[in-house]
């Protein structure tokens, strides 16, 4: 059963603006606290501690959604240029069924599935 492009696109589209929204939602919610820890006394130290790990969970959390985003982008790319469903490695057709679970999807589960040479 071929795949509706229309909807794998709408639904990429979807997803894309959905983790937009959450990207500028983080970046919102990270303004500096104006609580301060210092009724120990290592307050100080306890406060850029747990200020460095909320630092690097959000950077990690942030490039999270960017690679996500920059699936979808590509993904829409290939619908635009007309080679989606086709895999970026071998060029070979992608499973409908992965394309209609993973729309983002651009390699074949054969090309995913090989180790790569890091």
């Amino acid at each position: 059963m071929p795949v509706d492009l229309r909807i794998l696109k709408a639904q990429l589209e979807t997803e894309k603006k959905h983790l937009t929204q959450q990207l500028e939602q983080l970046k919102e919610s990270t303004r500096p606290s104006e609580e301060k820890r210092e009724s120990t006394p290592f307050g100080k130290r306890d406060e850029g501690a747990t200020e460095t790990l909320a630092l690097e969970k959000r950077i990690t959390h942030e490039k999270r959604i960017k690679d996500q985003l920059a699936e979808i982008d590509h993904a829409i790319e290939k619908i635009d240029r007309g080679d989606y469903g086709l895999c970026d490695i071998c060029r070979k057709p992608i499973d409908p069924a992965r394309l209609e679970a993973l729309p983002k999807a651009t390699i074949c589960m054969v090309c995913k599935n090989k180790p790569h040479p890091r």
